[in-house]
This record gives C-alpha cells, structure tokens and sequence, in this order.
C-alpha cells in the first residue's frame, strides 16, 4: 500500500491510497468506500436514473467520490447540468490536483461542498430532472451516522418535492434494505428495487439500487 493524500475534517479522517494491486481507495475514518476498480455500481447508479428519466435535463448528485458516476451521467448528451454536493473540500481538491482523474472541467458541472440534505433542500421545487444519494454504502453502513436522516421519509419526500415531474430518485445501498424501500415508497406511493451483482476485491458481491419516480401527470 501507499498513500496518496490523507485529510483530516470535524467528521474525521480521509484517505486516498493505492493498494497492492494498483487501484486507488478512498476510505473515510477507516472504512471502505471505493475504488477506481470495481465502478460498475456507481455507474449503473447513473444509467439508471437516465433510463427512467425522459428529459434529463438538470440532475443533483450526493457525492463526488472518484467521479466515476458524474462521469456515466456526462456521457449523456441530454444531461444538461450536474449539481454535485460532496461535504468533504479534500475530496474536490484531490481531483482538482489530479490524483483522480477529474470530471470537473466539463462545464456542466458545478460542485457544492456541504451536506447533501442542505443543498437539497436549497433547490426550488421541480426543479430537478433526476436526483442521484450516493454518500453511504447504504443505510446499514453509514460513512457518518448523521447520514441515517438521508434514508428516512420526511428528507426523501423533500427530495421528491425538487423533483419535476417524470423526475426520478435514485438510491445506492451495499445491502438490501427494506427499511430504504418502505421510506421511499412511503415518500413516492412506490419504490423499485434493483440488485447489481457485483465483483469487489475478488468477491461477488450483490448490491442494490432503489427509485422513486415522480409521475408525467404530478406537478
């Protein structure tokens, strides 16, 4: 192993590495997050929402990571806009340094540091297309605990509020979760479950996307 960069911020300590093997990790307070390996999750996190969105014009994700989802998201020529909210400022740095292949020089992408639920909330109602939670490995093990309140109706409805009709919310999970699902179906009428298998350091893996789509006809 060697180490890339290390930060220290009030939630705690990040760290960008490189293992044995060649891939670049990032862990936060010890624990696994990702790499730039296995990103098949993050990517299909993106194609999801774009393969129920009809116009995804303006699309919000909740963070930054390695990019690799931003990244699946501007390979789409209709995505017009990617509002990314990451709390941790090393993250944003290191990819401006270029220890991770950056996104950010695509116009179209704008990056807020804060926490999700803030930038959230500080969207006009309708106004997003597609609105991407990727700031855990699920509900069941939270990088910070005080990202339990991401998973749990009243902020998911506030989500679905932002969302403009047709618009879709897309969650990534580790782990199956019937809590998750009853929290979106509780905020949306309806919750759609995907499992992504999944191969990660050798092993396979199932993880788990879950949508809440706003209807054509909700205003």
């Amino acid at each position: 192993m060697s180490e890339l960069a290390r930060a220290v911020s009030e939630r705690g300590e990040l760290l960008l590495r490189r293992r044995d093997d060649g891939a670049v990790e990032l862990r936060v307070n010890g624990v696994f997050v990702m790499d730039d390996v296995e990103t098949s999750s993050e990517e299909l996190l993106a194609s999801a929402a774009l393969d129920l969105v009809p116009r995804p014009r303006r699309v919000l994700v909740g963070g930054l990571g390695l990019g690799y989802t931003v990244r699946a998201l501007l390979a789409d020529e209709r995505v017009e806009s990617v509002l990314v909210a990451e709390i941790e400022p090393a993250v944003v740095r290191w990819m401006k340094d270029g220890l991770v292949p950056s996104v950010l020089g695509d116009p179209r992408v704008h990056v807020t540091i804060g926490d999700v639920r803030d930038v959230v909330l500080g969207q006009e109602a309708g106004s997003l297309d597609g609105l991407l939670l990727d700031v855990d490995n699920g509900p069941d093990f939270l990088v910070y605990n005080d990202n339990s309140l991401i998973y749990q109706t009243d902020f998911l409805a506030e989500c679905r509020r932002r969302l403009a009709a047709g618009g879709v919310l897309t969650v990534w999970s580790s782990s199956a979760s019937a809590a998750l699902e009853s929290a979106i179906r509780g905020a949306f009428g309806a919750c759609a479950v995907r499992p992504v298998p999944v191969r990660l350091q050798g092993r396979a893996e199932t993880y788990y996307v879950y949508q809440g789509s706003v209807s054509q006809g909700s205003s």
